[in-house]
């Protein structure tokens, strides 16, 4: 699991992100660059990374579940996530 503060950063890199939206959208429209730097660094949508909804982990992150590796497989054979099964041949 991850630590809270790393949690809790991230959920305020995601706040800042909406909150500069529409100033970053009429910034960039004008090709504004000098006034895009002044804005804040996590103003900007690529420092926000995915992270599990359970554990909280970065690394090995599903997209389409919206949880790390490990705890996909851990629903999975538990039987928590309808339609996925355990492969074999």
């Amino acid at each position: 699991m991850a630590k809270k503060s790393w949690i809790e950063r991230e959920k305020k890199k995601r706040e800042t992100i909406k909150k500069y939206a529409a100033i970053r959208a009429e910034l960039k429209a004008k090709k504004d660059y000098a006034g895009l730097a002044k804005l804040p660094r996590n103003a900007s949508p690529t420092r926000a990374t995915n992270r599990c909804q359970m554990s909280g982990r970065r690394r090995g992150y599903l997209r389409k579940f919206g949880c790390s590796r490990l705890t996909f497989r851990h629903a999975a054979l538990n039987g928590m996530i309808p339609g996925v099964t355990k492969a074999s041949w």
